[in-house]
């Protein structure tokens, strides 16, 4: 069978692939997109979209329990985890659906397959019916990334859980052991700690949320530590114990020291590794360390018209940042002069309870970084809507270079501060000064107004505290 020509072929239809292959033809570049299992990719199937939804099942049942605060009667309040878990899947059931007809509505070739590379230029997909060789001056790797898994720590799907098997949770755990605290462990530990589940964290590093700012961490520490869960921090796991239809022993190091706790089941939540491997990028002269492709500013991987975006190009490992940046190449490509992504102005959000969000330095990366800075804080106490609200537990924190008035970085721990954060954001992108946010005039009573009153506090200007 003669190969196909297109002028971009996209290996991966997640966050980053499928934005850039919608793009890539808007720019009036012939598309073809190559996708081994969803459309959408991990992001939207098996992430960022269902796990929303099942921490939002949880906040509802967490709400529920609080009516009489707000002065309603609810009795006899319970869960239906199958139900949970059905409708996190029929959410992300809808939205992979949307990128089929995306894909239609913008003429992109779709094939259902697995890609290799056995040439510059040339890509072979292995389909169910047959093999199909494609041909493109212009190739995007949009591969993803997979679950870290330690050895002896592997996922079994019964007592040990992935990502993948805590999303189709079969059972409620009674006694949950969380390994890792970066956003995916704790949304989870966040999610089963809220429906009941004694639930442990453990984390090897110093302290929880390791890249979050110090004082944003030991916030929503105290937070979890309140609602019940266990925290052990500077810890490890060496060992688990598996005993089929009993549960786990697990081997935890602390100060030196092995304990052994007793759990029902184990969620592994240890990192990311890149979709590197099968693809013969080796033999093109890819560049590849520890599991990520390599590339410049503009996602060029060093071999002429391969690119490479996303979880697949290294951190930060965020779907938001993938679809910028397949944006990003699709006008590289077709031609255009698009800015490089800048890493630091891009925004991590965490959907525990309470809710993390964050951009650019913490105040103590911007003193190693050796600017002179000034910090300001504003508490969710000091807020009317968050009095209204019922939420009066978190805080906005910002960092400003004190001879220039820029935002150097923006952190927050609280409610709805992952949409809050946005503004900070579209400062940092305009180069905004703190005299900017300081003369902008935020609505009443909204909880964006702490946004305003953490500037003003890093110039001694607050007024609400």
């Amino acid at each position: 069978m003669a190969a196909q020509g297109f002028d971009v072929i996209v290996i991966g239809a997640g966050p980053g692939g499928y934005v850039a292959a919608i793009r890539a033809s808007q720019l009036g570049l012939k598309v073809a997109i190559i996708e081994r299992e969803n459309l959408g990719g991990i992001c939207l199937n098996w992430g960022c979209i269902p796990t929303k939804a099942m921490l939002r099942s949880a906040e509802v049942y967490h709400l529920m329990h609080r009516a009489k605060e707000f002065g309603l009667g609810a009795t006899g309040i319970t869960y239906d985890l199958p139900a949970v878990v059905a409708r996190s899947r029929g959410v992300a059931k809808q939205l992979s659906g949307g990128i089929g007809h995306l894909m239609k509505k913008h003429k992109v070739t779709v094939f259902m397959g697995v890609a290799t590379l056995p040439a510059k230029g040339t890509v072979e997909v292995k389909t169910d019916k047959a093999t199909e060789t494609l041909t493109a001056k212009s190739i995007i790797l949009a591969t993803g990334a997979r679950a870290r898994e330690l050895p002896g720590l592997e996922a079994d799907g019964d007592l040990v859980w992935s990502y993948r098997h805590a999303l189709v949770a079969s059972r409620m755990p009674k006694r949950l052991l969380v390994i890792g605290s970066g956003a995916i462990g704790i949304e989870f530990a966040s999610f089963f700690n809220t429906l009941g589940s004694d639930t442990t964290v453990v984390e090897v590093m110093d302290r929880i949320l390791p890249v979050e700012d110090a004082e944003i961490a030991a916030f929503a520490k105290k937070s979890f530590v309140k609602q019940g869960m266990k925290i052990l921090e500077k810890a490890s796991v060496k060992k688990l114990d598996r005993k089929p239809g009993q549960g786990v022993t697990a081997h935890i190091e602390i100060g030196g020291k092995i304990e052994t706790h007793e759990f029902d089941t184990v969620i592994s939540a240890v990192g990311i590794v890149g979709n590197v491997e099968n693809l013969g990028l080796e033999a093109l002269g890819v560049k590849i360390d520890r599991t990520h492709v390599v590339t410049d500013e503009f996602c060029r991987t060093g071999v002429d018209g391969l690119y490479a975006i996303g979880d697949i190009a290294g951190a930060p490992w965020l779907a938001h940042k993938a679809s910028h940046e397949g944006v990003m190449v699709a006008e590289l490509i077709a031609g255009k002069h698009p800015h490089p992504i800048k890493p630091n102005s891009i925004a991590g959000c965490t959907y525990c309870h309470p809710q993390i969000a964050s951009v650019g330095y913490t105040e103590a990366k911007a003193k190693e970084a050796g600017y002179d800075i000034k910090v300001g804080r504003f508490p969710f106490i000091g807020n009317g809507k968050a009095i209204a609200l019922g939420e009066v537990e978190g805080m906005i924190k910002t960092v400003f270079d004190a001879k220039t008035g820029e935002l150097l970085g923006a952190h927050m721990v609280g409610a709805e501060v992952t949409e809050l954060i946005q503004g900070y954001l579209i400062g940092r992108t305009l180069e905004t000064t703190e005299e900017d946010l300081m003369n902008t005039v935020f609505p009443h009573p909204t909880l964006s107004e702490m946004m305003h009153e953490s500037v003003l506090d890093a110039y001694g200007r607050a007024l609400h505290i």
